[in-house]
């Protein structure tokens, strides 16, 4: 009998053990949502700066929602947007290097945001003693990395008009959950012609076209269609493409060149978009 006590009191203090463990099981989603040690929530108005390039890069930003940009200046005083950012990014996390440095843009709200402020010293903590916010933040960074690396190729190789349609399904966040026509922030057309390397009236004739073939609505905010991906996938023009059967459709028809040339350039293509493996 004592025996038997003595096993039962083992088994309950093991339990105990246990469920204290799950309590101070570290939480991603939890710690990315409150504040603590080291870190605080932040709002933002539309047009207010999270830093400004030459800022001190001490710290890191968790974007909760909203919409923002980054923006660098030359030394004669030019100004391009590199990046557009939305709900999930990171921002700022060139400050976890080795050696803290100054900020290399600014990043500025694009809408009202809601964001975490992270310390360096509790990023560099966390990411060396969570295993679990380690692999998301690195998940993360490999997906910039393919952004950045789709930006280039779709720099050096698409023309203006395809790289104004990826950019403006990219703000639409194309193929992420939710609704499959998306108004996208506001933005000018002078920042739609910096980002893809082109000019405003070039800018203004092609979204004029996207408007008369259907592919995007405006009236002070911009609405885009997922037909806009007729302009990528398809070498034809975009007028040609309208003339002929539509490349997103209902039915599974396309084929994996297509889903390689939309990846390419990094826009997600799901397969109730009409397209198959």
């Amino acid at each position: 009998m004592r025996q038997r006590d003595d096993g039962e009191s083992s088994r309950a203090v093991h339990r105990e053990a246990m469920t204290m463990s799950d309590e101070l099981r570290f939480d991603a989603v939890t710690f990315l949502a409150s504040s603590g040690v080291g870190r605080k929530l932040v709002q933002l108005k539309a047009k207010e700066t999270f830093f400004a390039q030459g800022d001190a890069a001490d710290c890191v930003f968790y974007l909760q929602s909203g919409r923002a940009k980054l923006t660098v200046v030359s030394e004669r005083g030019k100004e391009a947007t590199i990046t557009l950012l939305a709900s999930g990014d990171f921002i700022g996390e060139e400050s976890i290097a080795s050696v803290s440095g100054l900020r290399l843009a600014t990043a500025t709200a694009s809408t009202p945001c809601m964001a975490l402020k992270i310390e360096r010293s509790e990023m560099i903590r966390v990411m060396h003693e969570e295993r679990g916010f380690s692999d998301l933040f690195v998940k993360f960074l490999l997906a910039r990395g393919m952004r950045t690396q789709a930006d280039l190729v779709d720099q050096l190789f698409n023309s203006s008009e395809k790289r104004l349609a990826r950019i403006l399904l990219l703000m639409a966040e194309f193929g992420q959950p939710g609704e499959p026509e998306t108004l996208i922030p506001e933005i000018t057309q002078e920042t739609l012609a910096e980002m893809i390397g082109t000019t405003r009236s070039r800018v203004s004739f092609f979204m004029n076209k996207f408007r008369q073939l259907g592919f995007i609505e405006y009236n002070g905010r911009i609405q885009v269609h997922k037909s806009l991906l007729n302009v990528i996938l398809n070498d034809q023009s975009s007028e040609q493409n309208a003339m002929s059967a539509p490349l997103v459709r209902s039915g599974p028809v396309q084929s994996k060149a297509i889903l390689r040339k939309a990846a390419a350039v990094g826009v997600k293509v799901k397969h109730h978009d009409g397209l198959k493996d």
